[in-house]
Formats: structure tokens, sequence, C-alpha cells
């Protein structure tokens, strides 16, 4: 996971996409005279291929004969630590996985370098490097403007409108582009005709095609277009805090009554380059008995009681045509008198979904009416909502377990329906109630001056005691030894360590001359230069972005580079010799390890997408990370500082710190397993050779030859 700065980027805008909004227009009466004459041919036809359906099912099928699996289900717990489980396994806190462990197997796994969600989930899904798949973390630079991009998904506005008026109508249609590369191992399968449910794996937006369901995870955006930013209504008057981030907006309430415009996504027809926001028109009626809110829209009435959360509500916005924007989002009051109702980013309606949310399209809204509204925002659980003090921690623990509780519906209703084939299905709420939480464990965290601390102490095991039950109840249903036919495994992407403080790359590169700022900018919290505002690129040799590393300003890539092809491997090992071994002399750390170990890209990986990562890759040490103004191109005052905000655990240091776990009901050969060795080893039980470009081995192989 990363920081909510994300939100600042709005490189998925809707007003790319306003073809996809279909009002409730001209044609459907046609329509349906025509669908049902469809429908009957398209049964006939059925009955006519049936033959050769059959006939093509056999010919996959005879290439899987080796299969060892008639079902395999994985169990994705994102952020869960091996170091942790254990713990608690030793007493006696997770018996499910410890029953687990004692059918087959339970050992760390090692993850990726980087050590970030997205590069790790998608080496999960491919079976190799980020170097082969091109995620190395959340975002990226645009070489050309050395601005943040999303390095997952990229939309390319419709390149043809018609302009009417002040509106321009798009004609064409958008592109949006999942920029991982190489193939998932399910889509593998799927031409085996091995059936697969997928569910919330991160970056699997937009969905691609395969024989199987799919529903997209992390980075799929709201509706707003951003990576989810909420939105605050505040009376007049009140006392909560703005935050830094999303969107907020003053109520006046007269005589217990109020009304408001939450903003949605960009006007879809805004003519001139109009990028103004579409509304939704709400009332609040203050009830002075229950101090609760009712909230109108529409034909909605919802009651809004303290401290909890709404249903989905539905929002609805008028872009003018006939055309209606439809989102969702949960309210939750925190206060009547005066007026403090937070909610949360207004997300893609499923039901309704303005961009491709599933494969098959229709499986967002399938799984809507079968289990109701959910959550679609690929970040759903509003960390920076605590961080910025506009929800306090039991609000943000109920949103979490909500949208847990939304994705065990999903798990159960596949694993009814996916009786042969694959089941995946990703957990996030471990890695951020991690995030949120990790202070509570170590008492010396300077997250935890003025915040309660023995209140949440229990947060993190009681997770982890969660996530135990989850596994207990999945191994009711599936059975939980070998000799069934399902294969149970239980996996994280990484493990989790404190992060105490803070190093700002941007700040070490300025005071070491690789990163020069213009005539009369300055660094620090006064300069406020997010995204190298400041920064004179005809004199910088390197600089830092992300979470991950740092990118060399290379002549012929960047726009305007200065470091020479000829130059740059020198300039890297520079670097590396005086960053590798930093200690940290601030704030009592007394000469503490502050990074570890970095990684020249060139060096350390072979695929054909290194060119497009950071140059280096940073290993921190346990309790460090990169901290938030220097992720984000801001130079400050010192390299080093507290991290004092909620946001107290994390994983982006050195990979070896932070393995992930890795329970299965089989035995396994390999004493040190890796992710990469996941996907192939699950294409083997299926029967299915993996093909040579997978970095992984058989986990099951040599243990069953021996078994046998």
């Amino acid at each position: 996971m990363t920081a909510r700065f994300l939100i600042l980027l709005s490189v998925v805008g809707l007003p790319a996409v306003a073809h996809g909004y279909v009002g409730p227009g001209a044609g459907f009466a046609l329509a349906g005279s025509f669908w049902t004459i469809l429908i009957l041919l398209l049964a006939v036809l059925s009955m006519l291929v049936l033959p050769f359906r059959f006939a093509l099912v056999w010919y996959r099928r005879r290439k899987s004969r080796g299969s060892r699996a008639r079902r395999v289900v994985v169990i994705g717990l994102d952020g869960l630590d091996p170091g942790l489980t254990q713990r608690w396994m030793g007493e006696g806190r997770l018996p499910n996985l410890q029953k687990l462990a004692d059918q087959g197997v339970f050992k760390r796994l090692g993850t990726t370098l980087p050590a970030i969600t997205p590069a790790a989930w998608s080496s999960f899904a491919t079976g190799t490097d980020p170097s082969r798949h091109n995620i190395f973390d959340f975002i990226t630079r645009d070489p050309q403007t050395y601005q943040p991009v999303l390095s997952s998904a990229r939309v390319t506005p419709a390149r043809r409108s018609l302009k009417v008026g002040p509106y321009r109508i798009p004609i064409s249609r958008p592109r949006i582009r999942n920029l991982k590369r190489s193939q998932p191992f399910w889509k593998l399968l799927g031409e085996r005709n091995i059936f697969s449910s997928i569910l919330r794996v991160p970056i699997t937006f937009p969905p691609e095609p395969f024989n199987g369901h799919l529903l997209a995870g992390m980075c799929v955006p709201d509706l707003r277009g951003t990576q989810g930013e909420f939105t605050y209504l505040k009376g007049v008057g009140g006392n909560g805090e703005d935050g830094d981030l999303g969107s907020v907006i003053h109520v006046s309430m007269q005589d217990g009554h109020g009304r408001a415009r939450v903003p949605g996504p960009a006007d879809p027809f805004g003519g001139n380059g109009d990028a103004s926001s579409l509304y939704a028109d709400i009332e609040l009626e203050m009830d002075a008995e229950s101090r609760g809110i009712v909230l109108k829209h529409g034909k909605q009435r919802i009651a809004l009681a303290r401290r909890t959360y709404s249903p989905w509500v539905e929002l609805s916005f008028k872009a003018g045509f006939g055309v209606r924007v439809n989102g969702i989002c949960q309210f939750y009051l925190v206060e009547s008198d005066p007026l403090m109702l937070y909610a949360t980013s207004i997300q893609i309606d499923p039901d309704r979904p303005s961009l491709p949310l599933s494969h098959p399209a229709s499986y967002a809204a399938y799984l809507c009416k079968r289990l109701g509204k959910f959550a679609t925002l690929g970040l759903a659980e509003d960390t920076e909502a605590l961080n910025a003090a506009v929800i306090d921690e039991r609000a943000f623990l109920d949103q979490a377990y909500s949208l847990h509780a939304e994705r065990e519906r999903m798990l159960f209703h596949a694993l009814e329906k996916t009786q042969d084939g694959l089941v995946v299905c990703v957990f996030d709420g471990p890695d951020r109630i991690q995030h949120m939480f990790f202070r509570t464990l170590d008492p010396q965290h300077p997250a935890n001056e003025g915040k309660e601390v023995a209140a949440f102490a229990q947060v993190v095991p009681e997770m982890y005691e969660a996530m135990d039950d989850l596994v207990g109840r999945v191994m009711a249903r599936v059975g939980g030894g070998a000799e069934e036919d399902t294969t149970l495994m239980v996996i994280s992407d990484h493990g989790f360590c404190q992060f105490k403080r803070g190093i700002n790359l941007n700040t070490w590169l300025l005071q070491n001359d690789y990163l020069v700022l213009k005539d009369g900018a300055a660094g620090g919290e006064a300069g406020g230069d997010e995204w190298f505002a400041g920064v004179d690129w005809t004199k910088t040799r390197a600089f830092a972005l992300g979470l991950t590393g740092i990118f060399i300003n290379r002549r012929g890539r960047e726009a305007s580079g200065t470091v020479a092809e000829d130059d740059v491997s020198a300039l890297k090992r520079e670097v590396i010799t005086k960053l590798e071994g930093l200690v940290d002399d601030g704030n009592g750390a007394d000469g503490q390890l502050a990074i570890r170990k970095v990684w020249d890209t060139d060096a350390h990986f072979d695929g054909p997408y290194k060119r497009d990562a950071p140059d280096l890759l940073i290993g921190y040490n346990a309790g460090y990370r990169a901290s938030w103004n220097g992720a984000k191109g801001q130079v400050t005052e010192s390299v080093f500082e507290d991290n004092t905000r909620h946001w107290s655990g994390d994983h982006c240091v050195d990979p070896e710190q932070v393995p992930g776990v890795f329970f299965c009901n089989r035995p396994v050969s390999k004493a040190d397993p890796h992710l990469f060795d996941v996907p192939v080893s699950i294409l083997k039980l299926f029967g299915v050779n993996a093909p040579s470009y997978m970095q992984g081995d058989d986990l099951f192989d040599e243990a069953e030859r021996a078994a046998s």
C-alpha cells in the first residue's frame, strides 16, 4: 500500500469515458423484440455447435491429464506477517492456521523486489519479476513532464468529439489499458478450459478477457477518477478537521435543515476543455430527538444514526442530454450539531458500472444482484480520512471489517459456484489495518504521541484472529486435508514492520549535489514544492519519486536529461556507495542503520521492462521508509523525519525483512518458497506446464514423488 497522495492524480478522468454513460433514452422498445429473436437464434446456434464444443473441451482437457487437483483455492491475506503469525500460533490464538500447517505446511514466502503490493501481486499473477511485468510501484514519472502517473492503468481520451454549442460530445471510444505486461496464469488455465473465479486481485483493472469470472481489485478508480477521495460535509462553525485531502463542503444548517451539492465526476460534455464537476443535490434534516440526520436524495430517505455507517447510497449526477452518471457511497455521521458528516469516495456503481469492473462485464452486476451493493474502489479502506482525523480509529475499523465482510460473501459464493477449477480471493483488510495500527505494537513509536494506544493494543492480533476464523470456515467448506479434492493455499504478498522514520531521498540528493533547485526555490515545508515544482532539470542528475527508488535523469529518456548513457553506470555506482549503509543520527537514533542495500536495476533484472523501472531500488531497514514528502517529489530541510501519522507500519523495505506467509494442505519440497513459485505450482496441479518465461518452481513435484 501507499499513501493517499495518489488521489491527487486524476489520471483516469471520467470525461474520457463519457460515451459509457447510458441513460434511459430512446431505443429500448425496439430492442425488446430484437433481443427475443436474437436469443432464439442463439439457442438454435448453440445446439448446432454443441458437438464441436465437446470436441474442443476434450482436446484441451487431454493436455491436462496429469492434473493432481480438481480445485485449487487461494486465499490472499494481503500483508499477513510470518513472524506475527508464528507468535500468535504459538500462543494458541490461530488454531485454524495451526491446523492447516499441521496437515500440510507453513513457510515464509519470499517476496518481490521491491516489496510493494502492486509489484508483488503482479508477480503472483504472472510468475515473473517486475522487469517482466512492468509494475514497480503505484506511480512512476512521465519522462516528458517528470510528473507522476499511475503505473498500472492508463486512459487515452476519446480522439473525436462533436461540438454542439457549449457542449463537446465524444463520438469515439477512449482506450483503457492495463499496463501490466505478461499473462496472468488463470488465462493460461482458461486456454485449457479450466475455469477460474478471480476476486479482487490487485492490478487487474481494466479486466482482461479469459475463460472465467474476474472482479477487478486495487487501482480501480472512483467515480471522480481518483484512487479514493472522500467528501466531508461540515456545518458552518463545526470543529472537525478539514484535512489536506478530500472534498470539504461547508453546509449552513438553518432550523435543522440544510442543503449540499456533492461533487462527482467531471462534466463529460463540458465544452472548451471545461472540467467542472457534476453535482448530486442532497437535503439534510436534523432529528433532534435521536441526534441523527435524515438524508434525502431523489426518492431516497436515509436515516443516519451517529457513529454508524449508512448502507450504500445511490447518488445520481445529471450530465444533460438525458444522461445520468450513477455512483454509490456510504455516509458516516460523526456529529449532527454542529454537522460533521463523512462520505466515502463516490464509487462506481457495480449494478450500472461506467467503467469496466469485471469480466464478463455483467459479472459485477450479477454479484450486486446476488449479494447486494459492494465497494468497487481498489483502495476502499479510507486510510487518508483517518490520517486527516475526519474519522477516528473506531470508524476506520468498522469500515475495514464491513468491506472484509463484503469480500467474504463473494468468496463463499465463488466456492459454491466453482466446484472445479481455480478460486482466488484477495483480502485487503490485513494490510490496511496493520498500516494504521502497527504503532500499537511498539510503545516507543513516534506516531503514538497524542493518540490512544492501550484501547487499540489488541487491534492487530484480533485482526489475525479474524483471518484465522475465515480460514477455518473455508477449510470446513472445502475440506482441510491433502487427501481432499481441493488444494487450499493461504498466502500473503509480503509481511510487515514498523515505520518510525522517513527518509527524504530528494533532500539527500540535493545535499549531495545530484538534484538542483532553481534560483529562488527553497526546500523545506514552507517551500511546498510538491511534484518537483522547484527543480532545475537542466542541472539535476538524479531524483526520487514514489516509494521504491531513484531515477537517473538520463539523456535521451527524460525530456531534459543531463546524464549521458556512457556515464550512467558510474553515477549509479557512486550513489550506491554513498547510500548503502546510511545511518540515522537524529532524534535518539544513535547511528542506527537506515538503508541496508541499494540495487542497480540494470544489473539485477534481465526483463524487457527494466528500463522503465527506477534506476536504483532502495532496501530500507525495518523502521524506515521513503518519507511522505520525498515520495511526492518535495525537498525538505532534513533527510530524516519522524513518522507521526496513523499510517505507522509498512513493508516498502529490504524484501528479506518482510517475507509473506505460505500455508497449504499439501506438503512442499522447497525449503524457501517464493511468490514466483505459486502460479507455476498451480499450473502444474492442473497438469499444465508453466511457460518458459515464468521464474518459479513446482513446489509439489518432489514432495509428491517422495510420498508415492
